[in-house]
């Protein structure tokens, strides 16, 4: 059964490379013709490429691997944690992806480090940020590469792990390199359509199995639910203590503003009504995703041992080992999803680092092409993060809020510079916010380590609170901001 169930998963597996593949080829002509073209697609994208591609890059495995597992052991807080970032993130769009996309346009942005070293008139921050973003997300991309890998072992046995590690290397090398922007976006749209199909049908399977073969009514579910704790809401309870939510969740509030691969696509929409558009669908999106998801978690633990059997080995462990008691064919549509979602995210993270590597790093520009400099860092990058992700370094959620902590520092010269008419005098400040944040951040982490940042207080706060009271300082503490 496990061999029919491989063969059945990889047969399909097959079946969406080759469409990805396909779809990136044909998206090659759009592409190549300018490193902008590569990068954002010339600003060229409609509503419904802006809109997945946006989506599909933001929610990954984070969600459909991660968030169940977290969910399951935690229950109702996870709701709670995951809807703060969807908030925060249509709120942090609706009122600057307008500014963004204006200024974009007017300056030429390409990518998000340029935009942060022409706001503050400083190449050289461009390039600090730019190495900055290759270094804080190499925690993001691995979680990717990660969940591939703990999906296909859990099909197929851990002898599988670095199988699946390989075949990511290998998709993100091929749907990256190949056509930029457009390739990513093409794939992106047909991996987000699967991931939204995949969590419905996995959605509706648990709770058909619940009511029909498991004989529990809405009421029965709801008193398990309690029974283990998973609705209370109450503040300090269980494992959603005050300190450990905002921990993790004031990362991801500001992650429109800090993550680059999401920033940079608001240079990308086609015109204002295509930007309006990828805002609403992406948040349309992100609302119907985030509840599935959280409720697939949720059902699988009401169902208990009668539904899973298996032995969990963590939270990541919940999704895969819901795929061996699924339907066969719902199993292999939700079995590619991860790899979908995973690969959406890792492709537009290593595209966008690599590509602010490429323009914002000084060289010699004449004698050295700006897509070879660019293309040589995703060939890098993305064998880093395998490396990492084949370590099995952290959990999923973990290894991804880590990333969002070390980006945290930019919030600040991110705001001032998109909302002050004059932002380079605010520039020693920018640097100050960054160097400043950016040491708390290393030495809060070293200190407690990685499992530690969101849970062990220093001095009564847990890290990610240190790190953005550090990046305010300086811009609180300046003369200028007195008065």
């Amino acid at each position: 059964m496990v061999e029919e169930r491989l063969a059945a998963e990889l047969t399909v597996l097959l079946l969406y490379i080759v469409l990805g593949t396909i779809g990136a080829i044909v998206a090659r002509k759009y592409g190549v013709k300018t490193t902008r073209e590569y990068y954002i697609g010339g600003g060229k994208l409609g509503t419904f490429l802006s809109a997945l591609t946006y989506a599909a890059t933001t929610y990954s495995s984070f969600m459909i691997v991660g968030l169940v597992g977290i969910a399951y052991f935690t229950g109702i807080g996870s709701l709670g944690f995951e809807l703060s970032y969807y908030i925060a993130t249509l709120l942090l769009l609706g009122a600057l992806a307008p500014v963004i996309y204006r200024k974009a346009r007017e300056k030429g942005w390409v990518t998000p480090s340029e935009m942060l070293g022409d706001l503050y008139g400083s190449p050289r921050l461009a390039a600090v940020i730019s190495v900055l973003y290759f270094l804080a997300l190499l925690p993001y991309a691995s979680a990717q590469f990660k969940g591939i890998g703990e999906t296909i072992a859990t099909a197929g046995g851990q002898g599988y792990y670095a199988w699946g590690i390989l075949l990511a290397l290998i998709l993100v090398l091929a749907w990256t390199i190949l056509a930029g922007i457009w390739s990513v976006a093409v794939t992106d749209a047909i991996q987000g359509l699967w991931m939204i199909a995949a969590a419905v049908l996995l959605l509706g399977w648990i709770a058909w199995h619940l009511t029909s073969e498991m004989h529990m009514t809405t009421s029965t579910i709801m008193s398990q639910l309690e029974k283990e704790g998973l609705l209370d809401v109450s503040p300090g309870k269980g494992f959603w203590k005050i300190p450990v939510f905002i921990s993790f969740t004031l990362p991801w509030l500001f992650f429109a503003l800090t993550n680059p691969q999401v920033v940079q696509r608001l240079y990308m929409p086609r015109d204002k009504r295509s930007l309006r558009g990828m805002v609403i669908w992406f948040g349309v999106f992100g609302l119907i995703y985030t509840l599935m998801v959280v409720a697939i978690g949720m059902l699988a633990r009401a169902g208990g041992h009668t539904l899973l059997p298996y032995k969990l080995h963590g939270k990541d462990s919940v999704t895969p080992a819901l795929l061996n008691v699924a339907p066969l064919w719902i199993s292999v549509i939700v079995f590619v999803s991860i790899i979908a979602a995973s690969i959406s995210t890792v492709d537009s993270i290593i595209l966008t680092v690599s590509s602010s590597i490429g323009h914002d790093l000084p060289y010699d520009k004449r004698r050295i092409s700006e897509l070879s400099v660019t293309k040589t860092t995703i060939v890098l990058m993305a064998l880093v993060v395998a490396g990492i992700a084949y370590m099995r370094v952290s959990y999923i959620v973990q290894l991804s809020v880590l990333s969002s902590l070390f980006l945290l520092p930019l919030l600040p010269p991110t705001l001032a510079g998109i909302l002050s008419e004059n932002p380079v005098r605010y520039n020693k400040l920018s640097w100050a916010s960054i160097i400043l944040g950016l040491t708390a951040a290393a030495v809060l982490t070293y200190y407690v380590g990685v499992s530690g940042v969101f849970k062990t207080p220093v001095l009564g706060l847990t890290t990610p609170v240190w790190v953005f009271i550090a990046s305010w300082i300086p811009w609180i503490a300046a003369p200028w901001s007195r008065g």
